[in-house]
C-alpha cells in the first residue's frame, strides 16, 4: 500500500509545474489501473506494509477516491482555461486524494481519526478558494463546525478505547465488545454527521450550492462515504449496545429520508435538488448499517459507490447546464433538449440510476437494503415504498422540467457539449452500470 502513497507524494511537485494540467490526471489514470490489478483477499485484509493493508470495503472506496479525482480534474477544464491558479487547484486535488486514501487503507484506529478530519481541510479550501458566491465562506463554516463539533467526542472514545483495551489496531477490534452508552454516543454521531444523517444534514446542501464542480463531486463522491466506512469498522466493537439502540436511527433515517425526498420537489436550484437527494440515499444505507445483518451491510456498501458515482455525475450535469447559462435556476435551466439534445441522453441515463432503475449499482444496493431492512421490521417497508416512490418522482421532475418545456429567451449565445463533457459523463456511468456484472465481489465478503 505504501507504493501508492509514494506515487501520490511524488505527484505534488509536478502539480506546481507549468502546464501539468492534463499530466497530473494520466498519472492518476495509470495509478487507478495498477490499483486494479493488486492482489485482493476477499475474506480478510491484504497488502500490509507498515500500517497500511486493505480490505474489500477499503479497496473499493479508495478506487472510487482515485476515479472521483480524476474526474474532477477532467470537469474543471474551466479553471485551466482562465489559469485561476490552477497549479494550487491541483496540489489541493492531490493532497485530499493522499487524505482520503490514508483514511481508508490506516489501520490505527487513531490515525484514521486524524486523517479523517484532515481530509476536511482540502475540501473546505476547495469550497472557500474556487466556489461562485459570497456564501461560500459561510457554507464552509457550516461544514466546518458540524463537522468538528460532532468529532471531539469521536477522539474522546477513542483515547478511552485505548485506555481500555491498550490496542488500537483497527483488525483486532473483533475480539472487544463495548455496552456503554456514553461511548456509543461519541463514536457513533461524527459518522452520522458526515453521512449526514437527517437533523444533521443542513451543511451537505449549502455546501454543495457553494461549492466548484469539482468540490461537489468529491463531497458527493466520497465526503459521505467517509461516515458510512467509519460505521462500518467501528460497528465491530459496539454490536451489543447498538442491538439496544439502532431502532433510534432506523427510524430518524428512514422519516427524515421521506420528508427530504418531499423536500426536493421544493427546489428551485438543481445543485440543492441533487444535494438533498443525496440526504434522501445515505439515510437508506444508514438504516441498512444500522440493522446489523449481511443484507445491509452488503446493501450499504454497494449503494455508497453506486450513489458516489451516480451523484457525482450528476453535479457534472448540473455544472455544464451552469457554464452556459451562468445559472443553476430551474427556472431559466428549461427546454435543454432544443439545444442539447445529446446531452438529454446523458441526463436521462444518469437520473435512471438515480432512481434505481436496472442495470445501475443503485438497483442492487437498494435491494439487499429493503431485504436488511424488512427482514429487521416489516413496518420499514411503509417508510420504504415512499422513499423508493419519491426518489424517482424528484428524478423525473427534474429530469422534465430541464429538458422540456419553453427554453428561455434570454440567453444571447449558446454552444453544445464537447467531447470532454460527453467523456466525462461517460466515465460516471460506465463503471455504475457494468459494475453490475461483477457484483459478487462485493457481495461475498465475509
Amino acid at each position: 500500500m505504501m507504493k501508492f502513497l509514494f506515487m501520490m507524494i511524488f505527484m505534488i511537485p509536478l502539480c506546481l509545474m507549468k502546464n501539468m494540467f492534463w499530466l497530473v490526471q494520466m498519472i492518476l489514470f495509470l495509478m487507478i489501473f495498477i490499483f486494479m490489478n493488486l492482489s485482493m483477499n476477499i475474506m480478510n485484509f491484504s497488502n500490509f506494509s507498515y500500517m497500511y493493508s486493505c480490505d474489500m470495503i477499503s479497496f473499493g472506496l479508495i478506487m472510487l477516491s482515485i476515479w472521483i479525482t480524476i474526474l474532477m480534474i477532467m470537469a474543471s477544464e474551466n479553471l485551466y482555461q482562465k489559469n485561476f491558479y490552477c497549479s494550487f487547484f491541483l496540489l489541493n486535488i492531490v493532497m485530499l486524494l493522499i487524505m482520503l486514501y490514508l483514511t481508508f487503507s490506516v489501520m490505527n484506529l487513531f490515525l484514521f481519526y486524524l486523517f479523517f478530519e484532515g481530509s476536511l481541510i482540502p475540501t473546505l479550501l476547495l469550497i472557500i478558494g474556487w466556489g461562485y458566491q459570497p456564501e461560500r465562506i459561510q457554507a464552509g463554516m457550516y461544514l466546518l463546525f458540524y463537522t468538528l463539533f460532532a468529532s471531539l467526542p469521536l477522539l474522546l472514545g477513542i483515547f478511552f478505547f485505548i485506555q481500555e483495551a491498550n490496542y488500537i489496531m483497527i483488525y483486532f477490534l473483533k475480539f472487544f465488545n463495548f455496552n456503554m452508552y456514553l461511548l456509543y454516543f461519541s463514536m457513533v454521531m461524527a459518522f452520522l454527521v458526515k453521512m449526514p444523517m437527517y437533523f444533521v444534514h443542513l451543511w451537505l446542501p449549502k455546501a454543495h450550492v457553494e461549492a466548484p464542480v469539482s468540490g461537489s463531486m468529491i463531497l458527493a463522491g466520497i465526503m459521505l462515504k467517509l461516515g458510512g466506512y467509519g460505521l462500518f469498522r467501528i460497528m465491530i466493537f459496539l454490536q451489543e449496545i447498538n442491538m439496544k439502540l439502532n431502532i433510534i436511527w432506523v427510524v430518524i433515517s428512514l422519516m427524515g429520508g421521506f420528508y427530504i425526498s418531499l423536500k426536493c420537489f421544493c427546489q428551485v436550484d438543481i445543485k440543492s435538488l441533487i444535494a438533498y437527494s443525496s440526504v434522501a440515499h445515505m439515510s437508506i444505507v444508514i438504516s441498512g448499517i444500522m440493522t446489523m445483518n449481511y443484507w445491509g451491510f452488503i446493501g450499504s456498501y454497494i449503494l455508497m459507490i453506486g450513489h458516489g458515482l451516480c451523484s457525482s455525475g450528476m453535479f457534472c450535469l448540473a455544472n455544464i447546464n451552469y457554464e452556459r447559462l451562468h445559472s443553476r435556476s430551474l427556472f431559466i435551466n428549461k427546454g435543454m433538449m432544443n439545444f442539447m439534445p445529446s446531452m438529454s441522453l446523458w441526463w436521462f441515463l444518469l437520473m435512471s440510476s438515480n432512481m434505481a432503475a436496472p442495470p445501475s449499482l443503485n438497483l442492487m444496493g437498494e435491494i439487499s437494503l429493503i431485504n436488511s431492512l424488512v427482514s429487521w421490521s416489516w413496518v420499514t417497508m411503509i417508510m420504504l415504498m415512499l422513499i423508493s416512490f419519491f426518489s424517482a418522482g424528484y428524478s423525473l421532475y427534474l429530469f422534465s422540467y430541464t429538458q422540456h418545456g419553453k427554453y428561455y429567451q434570454g440567453m444571447y449565445s449558446f454552444y453544445m457539449g464537447v467531447s470532454r463533457e460527453y467523456l466525462l459523463l461517460m466515465l460516471h456511468w460506465l463503471p455504475l452500470n457494468f459494475m453490475i456484472l461483477k457484483v459478487d465481489y462485493s457481495m461475498i465478503w465475509f
